[in-house]
């Protein structure tokens, strides 16, 4: 079935993307705790583009994943047409255009968050990849950036009236501005604002870490769901708690032993989609896992230097 964001089930809950994070195994665990659809990292049109091997084993995924949206980025218009031809042949749910990425690799070339400063570019990327592709269009981006002279800035208001004639779907707005990075507080009254405006529809993102962040969230902007990132460090399960919370007033801490076993999960679901070097990315994912327990920083020692399946399980089972 075709897929739609306003046939979603409200409020979404998302699943955000994030670079050497939303990979198929978070994906997966994300999906398999009640995330209503999950974003892919960061994918650069440049590569796809130009046949980077790497970047073309990263449009691999599950069917259990869907829905699934993968996330663009690149200051090219001209490159779009091929790697949608590849997008839409991988059998993606929809495409994200990365408006709001502020990693400083990225700022460098002028891309993600600093693309806001050239509206007139980004409006030519959105309506490159809208006419290139049938697949529903969205914009991941943040409140604000100042202007390279600092005199006065650019804000998601002024990106959606640059696109308000292009055919995006959804947009999931970071509540902080580019300068604010991920520590300030999250600007809610922009969000509502962007609510009001923008005729598609809305998810919050930024400083979501308990399910009643959430609940704030959506009380205080009326958006149409969230885009949980940052907060699902090492706790797929958020998403569990979050749906529980919203329906019921309550939610369930988990057990070490279900931690547990949800971690050699993802360690096994990486090893199965990359093999040795699963087992290294596992490693950042099992300090967020094992943080707030007795004794945990002995744990932690020994689990970032984990090489194998047996060895992880070894050591979960000392773990009491």
């Amino acid at each position: 079935m075709k897929f739609s964001w306003k046939k979603l089930n409200k409020p979404i809950l998302a699943l955000a993307p994030m670079a050497g994070i939303t990979d198929s195994a978070f994906r997966q665990l994300c999906r398999s705790f009640g995330s209503d659809v999950v974003y892919t990292e960061m994918t650069s049109i440049d590569a796809l583009h130009y046949g980077s091997e790497k970047t073309i084993k990263m449009l691999k995924f599950k069917p259990k994943e869907q829905p699934i949206i993968i996330q663009l980025f690149g200051k090219q218009p001209e490159l779009v047409k091929k790697a949608v031809e590849l997008v839409e042949q991988a059998g993606f749910d929809g495409i994200d255009l990365n408006f709001g990425c502020p990693a400083r690799k990225v700022v460098a070339h002028e891309g993600g968050v600093t693309l806001l400063r050239n509206l007139n570019l980004a409006h030519e990327i959105v309506q490159a990849v809208c006419e290139a592709t049938k697949l529903p269009v969205s914009v991941k981006t943040r409140t604000s950036i100042n202007n390279k002279n600092k005199k006065g800035k650019i804000t998601v208001l002024d990106f959606i009236d640059k696109i308000k004639d292009l055919p995006v779907k959804a947009l999931m707005l970071h509540g902080r501005s580019y300068e604010q990075g991920f520590s300030r507080e999250v600007d809610f009254e922009i969000i509502k604002e962007t609510k009001r405006k923008f005729k598609g529809i809305v998810l919050g993102n930024g400083g979501l870490n308990t399910p009643e962040d959430i609940k704030a969230m959506l009380d205080k902007t009326k958006v149409d769901g969230v885009g949980l990132a940052r907060g699902l460090y090492g706790k797929p399960w958020f998403f569990k708690q979050v749906g529980d919370y919203l329906q019921t007033g309550k939610y369930k801490s988990l057990t070490l032993n279900q931690i547990k076993k949800i971690a050699l999960k993802h360690a096994k679901l990486l090893y199965k989609e990359k093999g040795q070097q699963g087992m290294f990315e596992i490693r950042k994912h099992l300090t967020w896992y094992f943080k707030s327990f007795p004794h945990a920083s002995e744990w932690r020692k020994k689990l970032v230097l984990v090489e194998s399946i047996k060895e992880l399980e070894k050591i979960l089972a000392k773990i009491k």
